[in-house]
């Protein structure tokens, strides 16, 4: 195990508490994660978070541009604690229990969170985009809040939105489904969108008791469908945690297709590696493991450790005995259709 002595080395305090505790299982009693604990606060991946952490309990996107392009305090909220959850914090730290009580105030009586401005905009307006509130309510579930009572609000709320054939829509607009642009498309769903089915997917994931039913079972089903392999966006999505990418984006949150991300979700949904996708994926992203042990980022090398370790901890998850079925077509998947010539 090439892996631990380069983790263990690691500048970040929390990276190396999650190291300790979630590959190598060490108790809260062991002394060096004491140690970590009482540091933490300390790694300059969050001390600026709880500096600059609104009286409201909120987060202003303007105090960190080189981080984010969003303007409304929902969402940038959101996203900076989902990095919270993602380090290892939880309900017990004041910052998270401010930000999270922000949240909550912006809830609706009906579990939803409003729509931002730009999305009220943007081709007449969107009345519903599941979006809205599967960003807050995986940053609450991240950090241990997924059966609050007002979480339960937002996961009931959310799963309302869900189609018929197990997917999420890009939302509606005056009772009409929106446009899907073509790398939004899941392999085998009309009306479905990869970016907000992944999202509400995720949400699913975090609950102890959704992450494991049909509803999640059947939207990773979905997202197995895309057997697409892209080794430049490998880790992509915990690069964009820890900040090195850019968050950005609404509808295209989800446009890069991590291979690592979904081997996330298919541990957390408890996906079988007797299904012929998953092993597939599996094998794939083993494929990108280097000589030391590590799974490289290019564009940023100091990502690799932490995507390492989320991949880790990934395959310490998988399950090859699960009930895990899956009933989806292996069908090759186009983003754009090519349109058929008249002449």
């Amino acid at each position: 195990m090439n892996w631990i002595p380069l983790l263990l080395a690691d500048p970040s305090p929390c990276l190396r508490l999650l190291v300790l505790q979630d590959l190598l299982h060490k108790s809260e009693s062991n002394l060096e994660v004491k140690e970590l604990k009482e540091i933490r606060d300390s790694d300059f991946l969050i001390v600026d978070f709880i500096k600059l952490q609104q009286s409201d309990g909120s987060w202003n996107g303007a105090d960190f541009p080189n981080l984010f392009t969003y303007t409304d305090k929902i969402t940038t909220t959101s996203m900076v604690l989902l990095r919270f959850g993602f380090l290892g914090y939880s309900s017990e730290h004041p910052s998270v229990q401010k930000g999270v009580d922000f949240l909550f105030s912006k809830q609706s009586d009906e579990g939803s969170w409003p729509l931002p401005l730009r999305s009220q905009k943007v081709d007449g307006g969107y009345d519903m985009i599941p979006l809205q509130t599967a960003f807050p309510l995986r940053a609450v579930a991240a950090c241990g809040y997924s059966t609050n009572e007002r979480a339960e609000l937002g996961f009931e709320w959310l799963l309302a939105q869900r189609l018929r054939d197990g997917s999420w829509p890009a939302g509606t607009k005056a009772g009409t489904r929106g446009f899907i642009a073509g790398y939004r498309k899941l392999a085998h769903s009309r009306w479905g969108c990869r970016t907000n089915t992944t999202a509400a997917l995720h949400c699913l994931a975090l609950h102890p008791t959704y992450q494991t039913g049909e509803d999640a079972h059947r939207a990773l089903d979905l997202l197995l469908a895309r057997e697409t392999r892209e080794k430049h966006t490998l880790g992509f999505e915990v690069t964009r945690l820890i900040g090195l990418e850019l968050a950005t984006g609404y509808f295209t949150h989800f446009a890069r297709f991590d291979a690592a991300f979904l081997l996330h979700l298919c541990w957390r949904v408890g996906a079988s590696t007797e299904d012929d996708r998953v092993n597939e994926l599996l094998e794939f992203i083993l494929q990108q493991q280097g000589s030391y042990g590590l799974w490289n980022y290019p564009p940023f090398p100091q990502a690799s450790r932490w995507i390492t370790f989320d991949i880790l901890r990934s395959l310490s998850g998988l399950d090859n005995s699960t009930d895990w079925l899956s009933l989806e077509p292996r069908t090759p998947f186009r983003t754009y259709q090519r349109s058929e010539k008249r002449f």
